[in-house]
Order: C-alpha cells, then sequence, then structure tokens
C-alpha cells in the first residue's frame, strides 16, 4: 500500500504515540506474536516474494531470513519484562536515603529503512526491535526488492496495529519526501553513499540514527588452519545469496603457499555446493538487477581468474569467481564487491596482514582463520571493525548476546537481541530526592556560608567507589554520616577555621 503523503502518515504515528498505546508491555507482546504469526501462516508467500527478487531457494530463505526474525521474536519475548524495568544503579553516600533509577523511554516515531539484500530480515528485525522499546514505526521496505516490499506492505496492516506501525513504499523520490519529515530516529541499512544522505537528512532535525553500512570485509587465512574447513566456511559465506551479503568475505589475504592450497580445494568444494554446472543448480542466487550486474563485471578488468568467471547476462548469473595476483591498485579492491567474487591478496606475515587492513576503511566484519592464538590476538588488538568471526563466516550475526554494527565507514549504532531494544530507547536517569529531616541534614552542607569543614563533608559524600544499593545498607550509612555531620559541623572550625 504506497502511501502518497508522507507527512499524514508521520503526524498519525505521532498521534498514536502520544495516546500513550504503544508504551505498554502488553501491548508491545500482543504486536510481536501478531508478527510471528504473520511469518508462521504466510512462509510460502515470503519464499515466492524471496524468490522473484532474488531467486533465492527455498531453505535460504527459511534459515537465513524467516527464522531469523523469528528466532529474534522469540529472544525478546523472553526477556521483555526484565528489560523494560527500571534499572537501579548504584548510588553515593549523597544519595543514601534517596531513590536513584533509569528508565527505558521510547523514542517516539522511528522510521526503519530496510535494505534489498535480504529484504525481509533486514527490515523487520530492527522493526521488531522499535516495537519492543515501545515505538510507533513507519517502515520503508527497499524498492529494489518489490515482491517481498509488495507483501510485507500488504499483510503488516493485516496482522499488527495500523494507528502504529505503517508500511510506506516507493523509490528514490518517496524516501526523499520521507526523509524532509521530523522522526525521533532513523535506522537505516544499505550503502556508505546513502548513509551519508541520511546522516544529513537527520542533522536537519537533530534526528539520531543507527547506520548499518558495509565495507571491504577481509579474512586472513595462515598456514596453521585446516584450508579445507576453511575454504568451506569462506566460500558459503561468500555464495551466500551470490555474495549480496553485508558482510559476506571481501576478499582474501594470506601467503602464496596458503593460496595455492586454498584453490585447489576450492575448486571441489564449489563441485559439492553446487555441482559441475553451477548456473542450473537451485541453491545457487542471482545478482538483483542489471545496474549491479554490470557494476560486479566492471570489477573483474584486469584481474587473473583462477576459478569461475562466467556470466549470462538474461539471468543476472555471475559464477563464484576466485581471483589471484591481485594487487592493491585494482579495480576489485576500490569497493565493496557485494557480489560472488573473490580476490587474494599476496600477504607473508600477520603482521603485514594488519598493515593492509588498517590501510582500508573500516570493516563491518573481520575474519580469521587460525589456530595461532597469539597472531588471533595480534590482529584483535591491532586492527577496528564492527565484528570479528575467528574460524568461521557470518556465524557471529546470529549470536544475540552480540552486537551486531559498523564502525567509521561500515556504520554507527548495533542492535540484535538486547542491543536492538537498547537502541530504540533513551535512557533516562532520575533521582528521586528524600524531603525528611534525615535527608535534609545530609545534604544542608550545600548551602552558604560555606566553610572548609562543610567542603571536606561534601566532599566525603561525593566521592566515587561506594556501591549502596540495599535498604538496610542505606539506613545504617545515614545514621554514620548523621553522626558525621554534626561531629563536622558542630566542630569543624578548630579543624578548618577559615
Amino acid at each position: 500500500m504506497v502511501q502518497s503523503n508522507p507527512e499524514h502518515v508521520v503526524n498519525k504515528l505521532r498521534n498514536t504515540f502520544a495516546s500513550g498505546k504503544t508504551k505498554s508491555v502488553n501491548f508491545r507482546i500482543k504486536q510481536l506474536k501478531a508478527l510471528a504469526k504473520l511469518l508462521d501462516e504466510n512462509t510460502p508467500l515470503i519464499v515466492e516474494a524471496l524468490t522473484k527478487d532474488l531467486n533465492k531457494c527455498e531453505i535460504e530463505s527459511i534459515i537465513m531470513e524467516i527464522d531469523v526474525v523469528k528466532n529474534e521474536i522469540k529472544y525478546i519475548l523472553m526477556h521483555i519484562h526484565d528489560w523494560t524495568k527500571p534499572e537501579r544503579p548504584s548510588k553515593s553516600l549523597a544519595n543514601v536515603l534517596d531513590s536513584v533509577y533509569i528508565l527505558h523511554d521510547p523514542y517516539g516515531v522511528v522510521l526503519v529503512l530496510g535494505a534489498w539484500n535480504y529484504p525481509l530480515q533486514l527490515a523487520l528485525n530492527p522493526f521488531l526491535g522499535a516495537i519492543a522499546a515501545g515505538n510507533t514505526v513507519l517502515l520503508k521496505p527497499s524498492e529494489l526488492s518489490p515482491a517481498t516490499s509488495k507483501f510485507l506492505a500488504e499483510y503488516i496492516p493485516q496482522y499488527l496495529d495500523s494507528e502504529a506501525y505503517q508500511v510506506f513504499e516507493g523509490g528514490i523520490p518517496e524516501t526523499t519526501a520521507l526523509l524532509k519529515q521530523k522522526f525521533d530516529y532513523i535506522f537505516y541499512t544499505g550503502s556508505s553513499s546513502v548513509g551519508k544522505v541520511i546522516l544529513e537528512a537527520a542533522a536537519k532535525h537533530l534526528t539520531p540514527v543507527t547506520l548499518e553500512l558495509g565495507g571491504k570485509s577481509p579474512v586472513y587465512i595462515d598456514s596453521s588452519a585446516d584450508i579445507e574447513v576453511a575454504a568451506k566456511r569462506i566460500l558459503w559465506g561468500k555464495c551466500a545469496n551470490s555474495g549480496q551479503t553485508c558482510v559476506a568475505p571481501d576478499y582474501i589475504l594470506c601467503s602464496k603457499e596458503v593460496e595455492d592450497k586454498f584453490v585447489k580445494v576450492a575448486k571441489k568444494i564449489l563441485t559439492d555446493f553446487y555441482g559441475e554446472d553451477i548456473k542450473s543448480s537451485t541453491n545457487y542466487g542471482r545478482i538483483v538487477n542489471d545496474r549491479h550486474f554490470q557494476r560486479i563485471l566492471s570489477l573483474l578488468k584486469g584481474s587473473k581468474v583462477a576459478i569461475g568467471g562466467d556470466s549470462d547476462a538474461s539471468e543476472k548469473y555471475i559464477s563464484p569467481t576466485v581471483l589471484v595476483d591481485v594487487k592493491a591498485t585494482d579495480p576489485v579492491m576500490q569497493e565493496e564487491i557485494f557480489g560472488p567474487l573473490l580476490p587474494i591478496v599476496n600477504v607473508e606475515s600477520v603482521y603485514e596482514a594488519i598493515e593492509f587492513i588498517n590501510s582500508k576503511e573500516k570493516p563491518l566484519a573481520l575474519y580469521i582463520f587460525s589456530n595461532k592464538k597469539k597472531d588471533v590476538d595480534q590482529i584483535l588488538a591491532n586492527t577496528s571493525s564492527g565484528g570479528v568471526c575467528v574460524n568461521d563466516t557470518i556465524m557471529h550475526l546470529i549470536v544475540m548476546s552480540l552486537p551486531f554494527g559498523g564502525v567509521g565507514n561500515s556504520g554507527m549504532g548495533s542492535y540484535h537481541g538486547k542491543f536492538s531494544f537498547d537502541t530504540f530507547v533513551h535512557n533516562k536517569g532520575v533521582l528521586y530526592k528524600n524531603l525528611g529531616y534525615i535527608g535534609e541534614l545530609l545534604s544542608c552542607a550545600k548551602y552558604p556560608p560555606y566553610t572548609k569543614g562543610k567542603m571536606r563533608y561534601l566532599q566525603l559524600l561525593v566521592t566515587p567507589g561506594m556501591d549502596i544499593r540495599g535498604r538496610f545498607m542505606s539506613h545504617l550509612l545515614t545514621f554514620f554520616c548523621g553522626v558525621a555531620f554534626v561531629y563536622l559541623f558542630k566542630y569543624g572550625k578548630q579543624f578548618y577555621p577559615y
């Protein structure tokens, strides 16, 4: 359902948020369960839409799109009551009689801009995080995956409260019109170039943002790694969704000796994965559109192909392709590939690999294949990336206790699990002061006229390091503070006669 008036839609969502409807935890739970029901009851339609958009096979669609969202919902439902409770942080002596807590306030109206490469998962995962946090949400699916976008626009209003959650379809003009509106939070998944446009638009309203971008995610392999296992895991990460994954292995760093072993093993593994005729395999996808197809092919110019290199424009098919003798100045090393090309750059040591990684923009993911803990630790300590996976690829995304997000050019902010909830709430600190006699006695040293005795007493009260939480501890410390204050007030001048 295309919404032609973004201002009207945003105002409707703002009015709903102002009513307080979405702040009820029971309401949030009901909506999350409705979203899970949507996925359960319409799995065949979702698989059909993903096949139309990206030629994804059924298993990949279920495992890497539908199940990822369903598991995220289950995880949130398990913890939402705990997450929404006020936090009770420690307090100093100055607030021994007072209440100190943190409330988790939803921001308000949230804009979620989805991506086309995983058009269900990358739209719904941040969407359900915003729901769990108590916001109203405007979801904008990618126009480059029109079948999935249409499904979301048609079915979300059938299952979720349409006063609180809206789907807005359209292309660049519609997105541009949306970005002129004032949102309370914007979550964007996509390219770094568009991320800059989103950030610029958000800055006009001082709107906070999360940007999930991408970059060239490197893979380091050393001679201690099991090459067959490493190659299998790397090629799976590269070939899933035809390489159109934001955390897909982008290039390999290894010695010439390791490269030779990798290429030899990779040929067999690709045959095991997809058979002799990869193009006819039902397990291998296609490039999303002609523009991206031509862009990826252009990156092959001047490269030496060791495996693959086949393509068919009529089907937007590019075979899994391994490139060797790659130089840092080659076209394939100048931008994120986002396709099934895997260049190998030769390095002779872990230190040379670190230097190469640090010469590029900070990646969204970094992959290390090694059984040398010292070398793994060297890379972890001396590089910066959104996340790291040692001896596998992509799998760190499904660990819901880990944050997923970029750094620098690969993004800002994070989500998944509790981090999704934290992204869409403002942590509001509250100090609830005691108005009683003892409370005033404890704090009256802050009033003029000032003395050195009062100063020393105040310094004692606010010194960090004490963790006061329990009621008994608070009463006990109140008593001693009262005695100390009376003593200092009465006798302080003989110690500090100023």
